[in-house]
Order: structure tokens, then C-alpha cells, then sequence
């Protein structure tokens, strides 16, 4: 059985690809890999040890071979010319009138496809201008409309955690994301603090939420009065990395307590609880969430 393996191509763009003339390769090698009309050259990612059962539609094609220093020279040439295209067709794109912005060009490896990536905020037709770049690269043009997510895979960048962006590194699908995440973590609600270079919800606000939301089902509410083996108390708030309640007495003094260690619950929380749950609609000093900001997060489209 041939093997498998990931191919990484410009924009972080990935996919299968069997090693079906078994040739010698290497972590990080650049390849020549077969796609629909043609070849194209990417990056090894990683080696596919598990055996995955692809549908026939879905079956993946062959890496051809690794690629030569001709390979890389043409590669690098390609590189130059997108950007050279990209310019132009800016300017084609004023002047026919179109509302949109390009993002990328990509260039196939042997030349018979150019693809242009670019956003808008409704439906383009932009016809004339493919019959425009048609005539002027001889080749064949595809224009492709993407999301703002996928506009920052392909600009690449660093996200407010100081490490590269996670649809760059590791992210295969965007999983829809709201601020529901964000409450479920008790994060500030602030969008310039929940939003990534996107301008949408950050990925990594699905990261721990699962952690937070059983961590949560484990203790009585926030504000509940509970007795536990070092005392009774009222829960201020819940500890999710220790996966402790952190309570006051009485006289002030703060504790903290486990699942295991409460005995029982005294009451419930009333309107103080339900007080704080509003307050914490209040970020930064006093400022408050921008609502219509907040919805605009949430929409569907925004999701994908």
C-alpha cells in the first residue's frame, strides 16, 4: 500500500496525497503532486500513519515526484509573478467598476490555471473581467470568493497570544463559534479582546469550553450558600484550573473547596447573583459592551 501524507500549499491550503511511485521523500520536501488539469508543487507536511477511508469521490491522487531544482526555480518565478498579477488585476478590477477586494493570486505550477481569491460583501459578477484575464495571461482564470476567515489564513499572521495563527498551523475546518463560548469561559465581552485578525470570534475560544462547561456542572452556582468540611460559605466564584470554589465566611475570610469536600447546599442564589451576572456585562472600566458589535459577531455568516 502506497503511502500517505499531507501536502501544504500557498495559503496553508492542505490535502492528501499517496506516495504512489514510492519514492524516497522527506519531511519538509518540496513535491510535485498531480491535481485536476495539470501539476502543482507543495510541501510535505506529515506523514498519514492511521488508515483513512476515503470515499471514491473523495480518493486522494499521487505525488509525481520531489521537486527538482528546475521545480523550485520555476516555483520561485511563480511566486513573483502573483504578485505582479495581483497589482494588475487591482486595476482591472477599478476598471470595470467592481465592488471587491482582491486578496491573493495563486499561480499553478505548470501554468494552466491562475486563481484569483478575493472578498466581497455580496454576489459579483464579474464576468467581463475573466474574459479580460483570459485574454491577457492565456490561460485559464478562476475566481474564487472567500470568507474573511480564509482571507486570513492565506495573509498569514500572529494572533494577541504572540504564536502564529491557529488556521496557519493546525486548524483543517472553521467550527462555528459565538459569544455564548466567550460567556460559558466568563470572558470580557469586549469584541476588540474576543476577535482575531478576522475581525471574528477568535478559534481558540472553543479550545477549553468544553473544560469549563463540566467544571461548572460539578459545583452549585455562583452566590450559593454550601456547607463544606472546612465550613459553610458562600461561592464567589469558580477556580476552572484547579477545579476549586472559592467561597467567603462569615467573618470575611476566604477558603477554597472541591466537589468532593461540600456537604450540602444551604440556598440558592438570589438577586445579588443575578446582579453580578449583569455587572459582568461591564468591561474595562466602566465601558460597556457594544451590543450591536457583539450581534454582529454572532451572525451566521460570520460563523464559517
Amino acid at each position: 500500500m502506497a503511502e500517505l501524507y499531507v501536502v501544504e500549499f500557498k495559503g496553508s491550503r492542505r490535502g492528501y496525497y499517496y506516495n504512489s511511485y514510492h519514492h524516497a521523500l522527506h519531511p519538509s520536501e518540496r513535491v510535485i503532486v498531480q491535481v485536476d488539469q495539470g501539476e502543482d508543487i507543495g510541501q510535505l507536511a506529515r506523514r498519514v500513519v492511521i488508515p483513512i477511508d476515503f470515499r471514491e469521490a473523495e480518493k486522494p491522487r499521487s505525488i509525481l515526484r520531489p521537486a527538482s531544482k528546475e521545480d523550485q526555480r520555476l516555483s520561485d518565478q511563480n511566486r513573483i509573478n502573483e504578485t505582479l498579477f495581483k497589482r494588475e488585476v487591482v486595476g482591472l478590477v477599478r476598471r470595470h467598476g467592481l465592488i471587491m477586494k482582491i486578496v491573493d493570486c495563486e499561480i499553478q505550477h505548470d501554468g494552466h490555471k491562475i486563481t484569483f481569491f478575493f472578498t466581497a460583501d455580496h454576489r459579483v459578477d464579474f464576468r467581463s473581467l475573466v474574459r479580460d484575464l483570459a485574454s491577457r495571461y492565456r490561460t485559464r482564470i478562476e475566481l474564487r470568493q472567500i470568507g474573511v476567515r480564509d482571507e486570513a489564513r492565506r495573509v498569514d499572521g500572529y494572533g494577541i497570544c504572540g504564536q502564529r495563527q491557529c488556521c496557519n498551523t493546525f486548524i483543517g475546518e472553521f467550527a462555528p463559534i459565538s459569544t455564548s463560548h466567550a460567556r460559558e469561559q466568563e470572558l470580557s465581552l469586549n469584541p476588540a479582546k474576543i476577535s482575531g485578525n478576522c475581525g471574528r470570534l477568535l478559534c481558540c475560544l472553543r479550545y477549553e469550553v468544553d473544560q469549563y462547561s463540566s467544571t461548572r456542572r460539578r459545583f452549585p452556582k455562583v452566590g450559593s450558600t454550601i456547607e463544606t468540611i472546612h465550613g459553610p460559605g458562600t461561592i464567589e466564584r469558580i477556580d476552572y484550573f484547579r477545579e476549586e470554589a472559592v467561597l467567603t465566611n462569615a467573618e470575611g475570610v476566604r477558603f477554597r473547596a472541591k466537589p468532593d469536600e461540600i456537604v450540602r447546599v444551604q440556598a440558592a442564589p438570589g438577586r445579588e447573583a443575578a446582579r453580578r451576572a449583569v455587572a459582568e456585562e461591564i468591561v474595562d472600566e466602566g465601558e460597556r459592551v457594544d451590543a450591536d458589535e457583539l450581534k454582529r459577531l454572532d451572525e451566521p455568516e460570520n460563523l464559517n
